[in-house]
């Protein structure tokens, strides 16, 4: 027991640093094979980083185009008035309901009533052409967050001097006069009513028609829209709220107010853009998700890459195996020299795409307008997962060579 206590104490230890030495040693003798191998885990660590990138772009564009049309954005509709069978009378929302709901809400920073008409309006040169007429607050513009293109949205004093003025749409006005800046100051008759056009606007997200807001639309103060309606109802109700936080409970809340207010029968759509928000982000993840999952198996072929390159070296290495293990090598110190070395290729690899993963969203930052997300969380989880392919794939090459015969490695030729 003695002796052999002795002996393991004689037994030269290859120091850490050796061992990582004589593996890149390896690495420098033959360059071309280990970067064709490593080659693999340069594209997989950059697609992993720009899969991410790409998830979080898409993501942030589709949020963009909802903070477009008003993340804050809550709204109100009465769901009937079609026809019914029996002569029940309809019972549509109107600007008291409105009116309530600020009295009775907290949180709603403005709101706006909507009132819709259809009409043909004559556009000159004998020409008529159909139109669509919204009534509304002024503060439809904030609540809709609108782009006005050209002149200026009616004002609070337009409001309440029942100003016979309104704004048309920006194709409207390209369409008819030519320009945005032309149709300011124009006369459009509506019931033989002049109304003079103060200001071009358009939808900050193209809505593609799914809105209120029509190719043809002729935007007008409410208390000058009343003079067409027999009553006081309205189509549509906006209210804006001031965080976004606040959008699902102050739905709720403006749910109760206006059912409240009417019969119980009678159905109200009340609702946000939460959902849709919700909608999109499931999509971009899961678009994220499968993109990912291409990149890990390209991550994996790069992988078994690493363990085929690695088999080739034990098997052209043994001699040296056998001459290392003759001069005291331990299996433990072989297997790690063999993993260090496959670890080297995969972690080498990793860091050459993570640069290359960062370099190309960083480039169109600096080089662009564009804003393009950028995750930290995702370089470091590629730097990770590299190490793992090089250990997980490099441990069947390790065992292999810990495992050979010294007496024999020194007969293989």
């Amino acid at each position: 027991m003695q002796v052999t206590t002795a002996v393991s104490e004689l037994t030269p230890k290859l120091a850490f640093s050796e061992i990582l030495s004589f593996a890149y040693d390896t690495f420098c003798s033959n360059k071309v094979r280990f970067l064709l191998t490593g080659l693999g885990m340069v594209i997989g660590t950059a697609s992993l980083i720009l899969v991410v990138t790409i998830g979080l772009t898409g993501k942030q564009y589709v949020l963009n185009l909802i903070q477009g049309i008003g993340a804050n954005l809550i709204y109100a509709e009465y769901e009937g008035g079609s026809q019914r069978i029996t002569n029940t009378a309809p019972d549509p929302l109107t600007v008291d309901d409105m009116t309530a709901v600020r009295e009775q809400v907290s949180g709603i920073v403005s709101a706006s009533p909507v009132a819709m008409l259809d009409e043909r309006v004559p556009v000159g040169n004998g020409q008529e052409r159909d139109m669509r007429i919204l009534g509304a607050y002024p503060a439809y513009q904030t609540v809709r967050n609108l782009v006005v293109v050209s002149g200026r949205f009616f004002d609070q004093q337009d409001e309440q001097s029942h100003n016979k003025v309104g704004l048309v749409t920006e194709k409207l006005a390209l369409e008819i006069y030519g320009s945005p800046e032309a149709a300011i100051g124009k006369i459009l008759a509506l019931s033989q009513l002049p109304f003079t056009v103060i200001g071009t606007f358009r939808e900050r997200v193209n809505t593609f028609g799914e809105s209120e807001v029509t190719a043809s639309t002729f935007v007008i103060p409410y208390t000058v829209a009343r003079y067409f309606t027999d009553t006081p109802t309205v189509k549509l109700i906006y209210f804006s709220v001031a965080d976004s936080s606040m959008v699902e409970p102050v739905t709720d809340q403006i749910r109760k107010v206006i059912q409240s207010r009417h019969r119980s029968e009678s159905v109200y759509n009340i609702t946000n853009l939460t959902q849709l928000v919700k909608v999109a982000e499931k999509a971009a993840d899961g678009l994220t998700f499968t993109l990912l999952g291409i990149a890990a198996i390209v991550l994996l072929v790069s992988g078994i890459g690493i363990m085929n390159i690695m088999l080739a070296t034990v098997s052209a290495r043994i001699r040296e195996i056998g001459i290392r293990k003759a001069l005291g090598a331990t299996r433990r110190e072989i297997r790690f020299q063999f993993s260090s070395e496959a670890i080297l290729i995969s972690v080498g690899g990793g860091l050459i795409g993570v640069v290359i993963g960062l370099a190309l969203p960083y480039s169109v930052r600096f080089l662009t307008e564009y804003r393009i997300p950028i995750s930290g969380l995702s370089a470091i989880v590629a730097i990770v997962v590299s190490s793992l392919v090089g250990v997980l794939f490099g441990t069947v090459p390790a065992a292999r060579a810990a495992k050979l015969d010294p007496v024999e490695s020194l007969r293989y030729e």
